[in-house]
């Protein structure tokens, strides 16, 4: 993929560093768009997995549809109305349903579904997930009728999913299924030299919401924030950026200063990836292209 080609996608999904296993994440996504493949994508939270899929329907053929994305929060949904909301249900289904009710896999026909979370998915909604992938057939609750979807599915998770099927917490065959291609987002720690980049859009943002003068890092901050764990990816860089702009009465920021910000037990093995993280990401990407 060309440069420019490959900045205006980021500048158009807010997607900021050029690390080079961020970059390969993009082309992947815009290279599978226009199939039907499943995409599985992994990653830690707070690491921006939401911005794929987007990437994923905007250059695929169900763009054209109208109002033909949707997200669904799998872990956020109570076990109790999950089969409804993604499969809909007919009136009398249970003691609330007073009315038939479309399901997300039913909306969202001829589409694009994001289930995010899938590996918080209760194992018998994972066989009725199987099912609406291979066969395309599904059923409302409280129904017979066999229904028909064209949907497009990315779903995505944090969880090791080697694990949670090896613990019998997710079906294998539906994880294979989903991961026709696996797009790895790559943790904070393993792009630091995109850390200054996103910490500097942060605390733009955020002096200009508060109407604050703006913020500089010392060189030593600087080192400090990439060599930094970051558990908690970008969100948690994006709190402190905030905490920095609303409470420091100075505006140059040093690594003194920083420290009061970033808990202490992260600290450690922060200085333990100092000089290691640009190795693992550059390392990683050269594997995924001899696979490739």
């Amino acid at each position: 993929m060309e440069q420019q080609d490959l900045q205006a996608i980021k500048q158009r999904f807010g997607i900021i560093g050029n690390s080079p296993l961020l970059n390969r994440g993009i082309e992947v996504a815009v290279q599978v768009a226009p199939t039907d493949l499943s995409v599985l994508i992994t990653g830690e939270s707070g690491v921006g997995k939401e911005n794929f899929p987007k990437i994923i329907h905007a250059y695929s053929l169900r763009r054209h549809k109208k109002d033909s994305y949707f997200a669904v929060n799998c872990g956020a949904i109570p076990k109790g109305t999950l089969e409804s909301e993604l499969f809909g249900h007919e009136k009398g289904a249970f003691t609330d349903a007073r009315a038939e009710r479309k399901g997300y896999f039913e909306i969202a026909d001829g589409g694009t579904l994001f289930l995010d979370e899938v590996g918080e998915l209760p194992l018998e909604t994972q066989a009725q997930l199987l099912r609406v992938l291979e066969t395309g057939e599904f059923m409302r609750v409280g129904s017979s009728q066999i229904r028909k979807t064209n949907v497009r599915v990315v779903a995505a998770t944090n969880l090791d999913m080697r694990r949670a099927i090896s613990e019998g917490r997710f079906r294998e065959d539906l994880y294979y299924r989903l991961n026709t291609v696996e797009i790895k987002v790559p943790a904070l720690r393993e792009r630091a030299e995109d850390i200054p980049l996103l910490f500097r859009k942060f605390v733009v943002d955020f002096c200009q919401r508060y109407n604050m003068p703006p913020i500089q890092l010392s060189e030593d901050a600087t080192l400090a924030l990439k060599g930094y764990y970051w558990q908690g990816n970008i969100r948690q860089l994006k709190h402190i950026a905030e905490q920095i702009c609303a409470i420091e009465t100075t505006r140059h920021i040093s690594a003194a200063i920083l420290q009061n910000y970033l808990p202490e037990n992260e600290k450690q093995k922060g200085i333990a990836l100092l000089g290691t993280a640009t190795q693992v990401g550059q390392d990683t990407f050269m594997n995924e292209r001899e696979l490739l």
